[in-house]
């Protein structure tokens, strides 16, 4: 598996719903979230899981997609550009969705946490009537996501486009 990449799109958008708007940078704060994105915060703020419980820790402040997956869904017909998938950070040269829960990626100056494999829902939907099916797909009975991984920050700073990715194992 390749260890490195850089970025291609960084995105954010202060209300919830997609696409997410793409920016020439943006501010990630450690255990916090994306400066001005609607999903930072110290408490959940995915709707579905702040309406179960309001006070689970946010584990899921960056959403990052690779160009793969993009790649993947354009076979189906389905051709999208930076943000539509409400990703904060598009990245070329890595498959992420290979990458094991803990593992660390160094994006620039910062550092991220996978915390789990994205759920996608069907807001999704709403870039194009097919999304949703395209990137969740069943294989011997077990649902297969293809839609990106969550992370948290370990690390603030600056991401912009053009940023070094570099993936540190859980072990480094």
């Amino acid at each position: 598996m390749n260890t490195s990449g850089s970025v291609v799109a960084v995105c954010q958008k202060t209300e919830p719903g997609l696409p997410k708007l793409k920016v020439d940078k943006i501010e990630l704060i450690e255990n916090h979230g994306i400066s001005g994105d609607y999903h930072a915060g110290e408490f959940v703020r995915h709707r579905y899981l702040a309406k179960k419980d309001p006070t689970q820790p946010n584990l899921r402040q960056v959403l990052l997609v690779d160009t793969f997956i993009l790649a993947e869904i354009a076979k189906q017909g389905i051709h999208l550009k930076p943000g539509m998938m409400g990703e904060n950070v598009l990245v070329d040269g890595i498959t992420l969705m290979a990458l094991p829960i803990g593992t660390q990626l160094e994006i620039g100056e910062t550092l991220l946490e996978v915390t789990e494999v994205r759920n996608p829902c069907y807001q999704l939907n709403e870039m194009h009537p097919d999304l949703l099916k395209a990137v969740t797909t069943k294989v011997d009975d077990e649902v297969c996501r293809n839609a990106g991984i969550m992370t948290r920050i370990l690390k603030g700073g600056r991401i912009q486009s053009g940023d070094p990715v570099t993936v540190h194992s859980k072990s480094d």
